[in-house]
Parts: C-alpha cells; structure tokens; sequence
C-alpha cells in the first residue's frame, strides 16, 4: 500500500509498505479523508518534541472499515466512520479512573506511531465511530471538534454566562462555538488579522 511519510524536517517521501494485519478487537479500515493539523505543521518544521522520524501523519481521520469482527457498536464493512486516534493502555491509574484521554502511555495515530497518510489501518473497534448523516470530510472533523466539545463540557459552562475565548484557530471556532450552542455569551480573542477576518 502506498504512504506518504514524513522522512524528517522538511521532506515527504512516498514508499510502499506492506498491508497492515488486524489485531484481535481490531478492524480493517481504508482511509478516505486527513485532516491537517497544526501539530503537523510542527512536525513538518521540526518543531514538536512529540514526533519522530520517519512518521506517516494524519489524526483527524475518516475511513470506511472494509473488515469488522463481531462487535456490540454493530460496525461493519462499509460503514463510515470517524477514527478517534488516541490508543490508551487500559491498564495505568488515570485508565483505571477513566481518564483514558490522560493514560500515561497514550499513543496518538500520526504523532507516536503511523497515522493516516496511508491507504489502509488496523483500528481497534472501540475507537471508530460510524455515522450515515455525516460526510466522510465531516468525520474527519470529529477529533478536533471533540476537543471544543471537551473543553466546555470540563468547564462547566452555563447558559447565561460568559466566556472568553483565545485563540481562533479551528479548536478555539469550535469551543467558541459549543459554548454558543449552550447558551453563552461568547468572546473570541485573536491576534493574527486573517483569522479575526475568517
């Protein structure tokens, strides 16, 4: 299957890898859409401690799974889905309080082990997440969206109240957003003139 890897600082190449070999609990997934995050970016210029290299990217994905196993979320061959990239270990303390979003050897799709810029992953079951109103550009929001989402829901927020937003980048549009939809009065600070523009 073709990559298109990130070599090092600077340099996409594309190469041929072998298919990848679903895992018990995991399904066969074609990617369809990846998103560009700014993390990427980063990477590109090497600049993020998180990455190495050689790394395929891409964690804001959509895919439509070509092979399932029996699963109770019902997923099966060609249904759409959003790929949630975070793996957690299940195991470790935060895990074990269910706060798999802070395991202390989480893993992301993209940044600490090969993401989306592939034809194909191996996706354990529990983080794909079908959809049949969605578009498959639309899922590949999900994992960026899900971050607004997040950060209101931990903040407590209340219809009435009023919140400051900073930054409006595609993650600070989307809190800013969420809080709207909750009722909120909503401020959006931003420093660089396109984005305060857009």
């Amino acid at each position: 299957m073709k990559q298109i890897v990130l070599e090092a600082p600077g340099r996409f190449v594309e190469r041929q890898a072998p298919m990848p070999v679903p895992n018990t609990g995991e399904a066969f997934v074609r990617v369809q859409k990846v998103g560009v995050c700014g993390s990427d970016f980063h990477a590109f210029a090497g600049r993020h401690p998180a990455y190495s290299y050689p790394r395929v990217l891409g964690h804001e994905l959509s895919g439509i799974v070509v092979e399932a196993p029996a699963n109770d979320k019902g997923i099966q061959a060609g249904d759409s889905c959003a790929i949630e990239p975070y793996l957690a270990c299940g195991k470790c303390p935060t895990c074990s309080m269910g706060r798999e979003n802070c395991c202390e050897q989480l893993k992301l799709f993209g940044v600490h082990i090969d993401g989306g810029m592939q034809e194909f992953l191996s996706v354990p079951i529990n983080l794909l997440h079908k959809s049949e109103k969605l578009s498959l550009d639309q899922l590949a929001l999900v994992e960026t969206l899900g971050i607004g989402a997040h950060a209101v829901d931990r903040s407590g927020l209340r219809a009435g109240e009023e919140a400051l937003v900073v930054g409006a980048g595609p993650i600070g549009i989307s809190v800013a957003q969420f809080a709207a939809a909750l009722g909120a009065k909503v401020r959006l600070v931003e420093t660089v003139e396109w984005r305060r523009q857009f």
